[in-house]
């Protein structure tokens, strides 16, 4: 079986339980701990829901990474850098910074450590507005690698 192949097949299911459970955690889990009636209990169900599943990102976005390098080296294809229309080849690099940035640097050392510290519902509100900007992001993002992959 064709090496690129493979790295495709595996790119697009990290994508898929990477944004997957990004939408989970944006449209399911943060409106149900925002409910809560005390912020205890906001954070308990979040840190429940939020903690598994940042620990299976972490995974789902480093073999995402890992395979999409594989795919540019193996394939020839980063002259594509280089072509304004393939702005979605850019798009996706941008994604997949943020969200590295963001769970192997910010979340664990930053955000982990104020997350408990914070005692307002408004950092329920700044984190749910967040977490939907960036689900619009990845969802234009996929979008656009689909639309100009064919």
């Amino acid at each position: 079986m064709n090496d690129l192949l493979i790295a495709r097949a595996l790119h697009v299911l990290s994508i898929v339980i990477w944004i997957g459970g990004v939408a989970f955690v944006t449209l399911i889990g943060l409106p149900l701990a925002r409910r809560q009636p005390t912020m205890a209990q906001k954070r308990a169900l979040f840190e429940a829901i939020e903690g598994p599943f940042s620990r299976i990102a972490r995974w789902a976005v480093a073999l995402a990474g890992l395979s999409g390098l594989w795919m540019l080296r193996n394939g020839a294809l980063w002259y594509r850098f280089s072509e304004p229309g393939f702005w979605w080849m850019h798009a996706m690099v941008g994604l997949w910074l943020l969200f590295a940035v963001m769970l192997y640097i910010v979340e664990p050392f930053f955000l982990h450590r104020r997350r408990h510290d914070a005692n307002t519902a408004p950092d329920f509100t700044r984190m749910f507005r967040l977490h939907i900007l960036l689900l619009g992001a990845a969802l234009v993002t996929i979008a656009g690698a689909v639309i100009g992959s064919h």
